[in-house]
């Protein structure tokens, strides 16, 4: 038994030496991502009618003749325009830096006249796959124990999942959204086990990978309280006087960042969010809207817009874009109008977070087909592959808000004894995760009410996109520290380790 034991351990070194879990899990999540993405036939996220805000401000348009297809089939093919474009964007966001980035890689190796969506993949997959390999390294560091390989297999059945995979072949937000929250993750957990001598790039790549975060996408601006509260804990780290100044600096920026996609959000945009918020929320869950209307200042006959979307798919009982519209109804709505109504209607506001709590885990857009139309695929296909994460976690995840909140206290538990016992000690590692797992709460719990409010349950899913990241890079944070005993006090190296 000694003799096996003593080859498999040198086994296990020798594997590490070659293939350590960071990188292992890299090159399968690279592998999967390719293979949903790249080889033909493709498979993505067709056009729900979001596509044009990245889009046009960036040159691309959809090609004639071309038979585009929106929500049935992915359009694998775009024109780029030849000459000037007076398109202007219709919110401040950093998605533009990417969409450009594809945009040169494409006319670098393929065509200057014609846009082929892979090479949006092939900038968000570059993403992705940095934040795989600084997320298995922070959550594998330092123990060498052949547990870290389950840790390596669990980040790739989680994050590897092709409900997560399918957004780059896409002109939606959340592909890059995905890579930045890994990396942040990633950088800030590397920090908290010290993984480096020098901090100050780790620091410099978690500020970077926030503020491009926040700024990607015009729902992404509360994330700015979210990552301060995260933020906090980079003031415990060691020899942190000299840099305070400069990370609160960091700490002002992000807030401002924030503030500035919040502020910068164009009117349009703004009407499209403020009527279905009404129609797929405020009309929603009550028996009789056209009561509650009344009540609340508002013509009864807008009841008739229950669940009508902005851009209707077929007929629309009035024209949501129309003048009378915005005029009688939008002007008359707001941040405040809704909020109001839904303290006044609490028993209607819970089913609609319950409604919210039973998309929480569902990451794959149902709304939308997985196929190009090339393919032979009916319209609207779903792609199945690699999915069993994502399946598993939609059907078991209990489906009730109050579960969140009381799942959100237990965690902040029990990473707060981790908190108390290294702060006691003197050692950061604990305190940081706590700032870290107590910032992405404050995702997972509060991210369903602002959607709700600023957006109702229309494609709640995409929306609600952060919150499944959020609560699964806790769910492998709290597994990977259960497997190396670190769960209640940093990392103490035993020998089996050698």
């Amino acid at each position: 038994m000694t003799i096996v034991k003593q080859r498999l351990q040198s086994g296990l070194r020798w594997l590490q030496r070659l293939l350590p879990p960071p990188l292992l899990a890299t090159l399968i999540c690279a592998g999967l991502a390719a293979y949903v993405a790249l080889v033909p036939p493709i498979n993505g996220l067709a056009d729900n009618g979001d596509f044009y805000r990245a889009m046009y401000s960036n040159g691309i348009y959809k090609l004639l003749g071309s038979h585009y297809n929106y929500f049935d089939f992915v359009t694998q093919k775009f024109g780029l325009m030849k000459y000037y474009n007076d398109y202007q964007s219709v919110n401040f966001s950093s998605q533009p830096l990417f969409v450009k980035l594809a945009i040169g890689l494409n006319k670098l190796f393929y065509s200057r006249t014609v846009f082929d969506i892979r090479f949006m993949a092939l900038v968000n997959i570059g993403l992705y796959l940095v934040g795989i390999y600084l997320l298995t390294d922070a959550l594998t560091f330092p123990s060498k124990r052949w547990r870290n390989y389950v840790i390596a297999g669990l980040v790739v059945f989680v994050f590897g999942d092709s409900s997560f995979t399918l957004y780059f072949n896409s002109f939606f937000a959340e592909p890059q959204m995905l890579g930045l929250t890994l990396i942040a993750f990633g950088a800030f957990l590397l920090l908290a086990r010290q993984r480096y001598r020098r901090r100050w790039p780790l620091i410099l790549l978690y500020f970077l990978s926030s503020g491009l975060l926040i700024t990607n996408k015009s729902q992404n601006a509360p994330l700015a309280l979210s990552f301060v509260v995260i933020t906090i804990g980079l003031l415990f780290l060691p020899r942190a006087r000299a840099m305070r100044v400069y990370l609160l600096l960091g700490m002002g920026a992000l807030l401002i960042t924030g503030g500035l996609t919040y502020k910068l959000i164009g009117q349009d945009f703004v009407d499209i969010n403020t009527y279905q918020t009404f129609s797929h929320g405020v009309l929603t869950q009550t028996t009789d809207p056209s009561k509650d209307l009344a009540k609340s200042g508002i013509d009864e006959q807008y009841a008739l817009m229950q669940s009508q979307d902005y851009y209707a798919k077929q007929f629309a009982t009035i024209q949501a874009s129309g003048p009378y519209v915005k005029k009688n109804l939008i002007a008359k709505l707001g941040v405040g109008w809704v909020v109001k109504y839904y303290a006044t209607h609490l028993k209607q506001f819970g089913k609609l977070m319950d409604l919210a709590a039973a998309d929480v885990m569902i990451t794959q857009v149902k709304a939308v087909g997985d196929y190009t139309k090339a393919s032979g695929a009916p319209a609207g296909k779903q792609l199945t592959f690699f999915t069993t994460y994502s399946q598993l976690a939609g059907a078991f995840f209990p489906q009730k808000f109050a579960f969140n909140c009381l799942l959100a206290v237990a965690l902040v538990i029990v990473y707060l004894v981790g908190f108390y016992n290294d702060i006691r000690q003197q050692r950061i590692e604990g305190v940081l995760r706590f700032f870290l797992v107590l910032g992405l709460l404050t995702i997972f719990i509060f991210v369903p009410v602002i959607s709700l409010i600023g957006d109702g349950d229309a494609d709640l899913a995409k929306h609600l996109f952060m919150v499944p990241v959020s609560i699964d890079l806790i769910f492998l944070l709290f597994i990977s520290d259960i497997l190396n005993h670190r769960l209640w006090h940093a990392y103490r190296e035993e020998a089996s380790d050698a």
